[in-house]
């Protein structure tokens, strides 16, 4: 399998693989939005035989914690076709994802999902409890690549503007 950034012509095979591994199109439509409006900051594919069949996003948010900006990454969505999942490709992904961002130097990765699968890369539910939000819950999710030294105690987390419009 091979993990590599988005390219021009990826779009339908992108869209394709996101409206797969999901109940509705919402995440397909999501990256074509977030692409739209030049949020998409890493979009990668795992491809195997020159076929896309794996997709993950990461967006810009705004973030404050306890009244400070942090330089935070929505994670989402994270797609792998059906018939592709139950291996390592989505772990590989996420990883991907990971490392660009602390390579980076972002701060903060926010994502909705299922935390028995997203607890094995260090996301906690309890690391987002303090960020308000529309999307807040049992699934919010938060891991920090730079830890503050003092964990906030309350703050704010917006996802990209494509969010707030499926």
């Amino acid at each position: 399998m091979l993990l590599r950034a988005e390219q021009a012509g990826d779009e339908k095979p992108v869209f394709a693989v996101n409206e797969a591994a999901f109940a509705t199109d919402a995440e397909a439509r999501l990256v074509d939005m977030l692409r739209s409006d030049g949020d998409l900051l890493f979009s990668h594919v795992a491809e195997e035989d020159g076929a896309i069949i794996g997709h993950i996003a990461l967006s810009p948010m705004d973030v404050l914690a306890d009244d400070r900006p942090i330089k935070a990454l929505g994670l989402g969505p994270v797609a792998v076709a059906p018939s592709r999942q139950n291996g390592s490709k989505g772990s590989q992904l996420v990883h991907a994802a990971i490392n660009w961002a602390q390579a980076n130097e972002w701060q903060l990765i926010i994502l909705l999902g299922n935390p028995a699968y997203y607890s094995r890369f260090g996301f906690s539910v309890e690391d987002a409890a303090p960020f308000s939000s529309p999307f807040a819950g049992p699934y919010f999710q938060a891991l920090w690549l730079d830890a503050p030294t003092q964990k906030p105690q309350s703050g704010r987390a917006e996802y990209a503007p494509a969010f707030g419009r499926l």
